[in-house]
């Protein structure tokens, strides 16, 4: 409840702090202070300390699992202020809305990472959805960015009248909006089935999971750098929250034929992102492709449902929104956004070069880096269920498939020469993005460091 309520009254105090403060390099520092007191109070709720004790007639349910992603999406949601809070500034003129609309954000995902109720799914939804449809178009210069913007209030709303349909067919149904009592004794009718698998649908699209990703390249490709950071990590993310929660609720009642339908999302979403990622020259162009594949990872956890699979989902969410967003922040100060613009980068920043080689290392899942054991607990979790096995081969042989084009842009910064074209940058912008590299390394080496706030 902690980060419902301050995200919230923090995102009204960032709105209205536009009329009286003008100098748009503070609204970094509110924000930064604003998150740091946010991740607090969370981890003391998590602890069993709320600031806030509201009757929530069970509309929502605070545990350790929805808690501790709340904390790592406020965390990582720090780490790209403070290291992309300036391109934030470049990316419209109203940069005091801009933060505001990512602690509204943020009030979204405490709601979707803990509702129990299918109108408070709707209502989370939309609270995390909205602010992303004007961020994306913040650049209103852009005609590519106006685009953009469109096409995903096109899209996004036409996903929200999917959801609400299906949420109307369980409740025609079931007569509650009660997730676990939207199937009764056991028995599920034709119209809930029809009514979950809408649902089921609609959340494929805000995860940009195939074959319902066909917005995300345009999406992230034509909206700023510094935002597509933003959509590609934190909120996507909690799109998988809101999806565990569904999935554990009433769609695994449906048995063999969840399995069947994850299973082939799964593996089309993989196919689809890592071939496609394969072949893109714009490194952001690829780095769009290869969030499809990403989530197609994220998606084993769907298909498992277990202990391990909410481990890895955790774990996940940290290794990949951190070392995303380390790259954005990096892509956000550069001109060229092709591989040729990454040539000889080694030799003119031989340290941001050597921290995005971590990241890219990480998000191909290297051992000795958080995504490796993202990836571990993901194909683990299936294992355990001893079904569709053959889901765990694919998905490693798609990792490797991810691995060739992560280690091209490598190439391109320490075996080629080219004229580097990057925007100055600040030695507390290279340390910040040292920590970071040194999170996923230590995340990579010691993994309970993470996991043992979800037991403890």
């Amino acid at each position: 409840m902690n980060t419902i309520i301050l995200s919230a009254i923090f995102g009204v105090v960032m709105m209205f702090s536009g009329i009286f403060i003008h100098n748009r390099s503070a609204y970094k520092s509110i924000s930064s202070v604003a998150l740091l007191l946010l991740l607090v109070l969370n981890i003391t709720e998590s602890q069993g300390s709320p600031l806030f004790h509201i009757d929530t007639t069970n509309f929502l349910h605070f545990d350790k699992f929805g808690l501790l992603f709340n904390s790592i999406c406020i965390f990582s949601t720090l780490i790209y202020v403070m290291l992309s809070g300036r391109d934030i500034e470049k990316a419209g003129n109203n940069t005091a809305e801009a933060h505001a609309l990512i602690f509204f954000v943020l009030c979204g995902i405490g709601i979707v990472t803990s509702y129990t109720n299918l109108l408070m799914l709707f209502i989370g939804i939309e609270i995390l959805s909205i602010p992303l449809y004007i961020l994306t178009g913040s650049d209103k210069k852009n005609l590519k960015g106006n685009e953009a913007a469109l096409k995903y209030f096109l899209m996004g709303s036409f996903s929200t009248g999917i959801m609400l349909m299906g949420i109307a067919m369980l409740y025609g149904s079931g007569g509650t909006f009660m997730v676990e009592n939207v199937v009764k004794n056991g028995i599920v009718s034709y119209l809930s089935a029809l009514g979950m698998v809408l649902i089921f649908i609609a959340l494929c699209f805000k995860v940009s999971a195939a074959p319902f990703h066909f917005w995300t390249p345009d999406v992230y490709d034509g909206a700023p750098a510094v935002i597509t950071s933003f959509m590609a990590t934190v909120v996507k993310v909690a799109g998988f929250a809101a999806f565990i929660r569904l999935i554990e609720g009433r769609l695994g009642s449906m048995g063999s034929q969840t399995d069947r339908l994850i299973a082939i999302v799964i593996i089309l979403t993989l196919a689809f992102g890592n071939l496609t990622a394969v072949f893109q020259q714009s490194v952001k162009r690829m780095l769009a492709y290869s969030s499809i594949a990403q989530a197609g990872f994220m998606l084993f956890s769907l298909f498992a449902v277990n202990d391990a699979a909410k481990e890895g989902l955790l774990l996940y969410a940290a290794a990949y929104s951190l070392a995303t967003i380390g790259i954005f922040a990096v892509l956000a100060k550069m001109d060229d956004m092709t591989l040729e613009g990454f040539n000889g980068l080694s030799k003119s920043q031989p340290l941001i070069a050597a921290l995005l080689a971590i990241f890219l290392l990480s998000l191909a899942g290297i051992p000795l880096t958080a995504g490796f054991f993202a990836k571990f607990y993901m194909l683990s979790a299936v294992v355990k269920t001893g079904k569709y096995l053959g889901l765990v081969i694919i998905g490693v042989l798609f990792a490797a498939v991810s691995a060739y084009y992560y280690f091209k842009v490598i190439q391109a910064m320490y075996f080629k020469d080219g004229n580097i074209v990057l925007a100055p940058v600040t030695a507390r912008f290279k340390y910040l993005l040292l920590f970071v590299a040194v999170l996923i390394v230590v995340l990579g080496v010691f993994p309970n460091a993470l996991l043992s706030f979800l037991y403890f």
